[in-house]
């Protein structure tokens, strides 16, 4: 089962995520066979994170939830929040397999959240751009709750217009890198 994680970070946190982070790579380390995406979010100076995003092939949802909540950051206080729903992998690969320019480009993480009727199923005509791209559902995998997408856009307006607009109760959009040790 695969699973959409994004740890929100709490404000004020980046001291304690700096002090954290080889603990939460060695963390991320016992999961790198089920990764599919990883990597932060960032403020709008593109400096200053803010969150985040790892996209898990577990074998449940109490597993998705240990791997969850007994991060270090978010065991420590530095997160504010956490978004955890079942997901699914419409491009069938991970961002390791994306064919395009890793280093190059502005690349963003788009969350449209909604409980209407389903919308963006299917992947859009363009799929260069697209790094992981599929709905959040509910815990039993019936119910679409929404739509997440990590891509490749040339600024955060044309990352937005990857999902039907008028489809969801909000669309965020967040600047994004691909994440892992450096």
């Amino acid at each position: 089962m695969e699973f959409f994680c994004y740890h929100r970070d709490r404000p004020g946190s980046l001291t304690l995520r700096n002090e954290l982070v080889e603990e939460h790579w060695s963390y991320m380390d016992r999961y790198a066979e089920e990764l599919i995406a990883r990597g932060p979010t960032f403020a709008d100076d593109g400096e200053t994170p803010t969150g985040s995003v790892h996209i898990v092939d577990l074998p449940d949802a109490a597993t998705a939830r240990t791997f969850a909540f007994d991060e270090p950051n978010y065991q420590a206080g530095a997160y504010r929040d956490v978004l955890l729903r079942r997901w699914r992998n419409l491009l069938g690969r991970t961002m390791w397999d994306f064919p395009g320019d890793r280093a190059g480009g502005n690349r963003y993480l788009v969350l449209g959240l909604s409980s209407g009727r389903p919308a963006d199923l299917a992947l859009p005509p363009d799929r260069d751009e697209l790094i992981a791209y599929g709905p959040l559902l509910s815990d039993d995998g019936a119910t679409w709750l929404g739509t997440a997408v990590l891509l490749t856009a040339s600024d955060p307006d044309a990352a937005r217009a990857v999902l039907t607009q008028d489809r969801y109760a909000g669309i965020e959009v967040h600047d994004w890198e691909f994440g892992g040790r450096r």
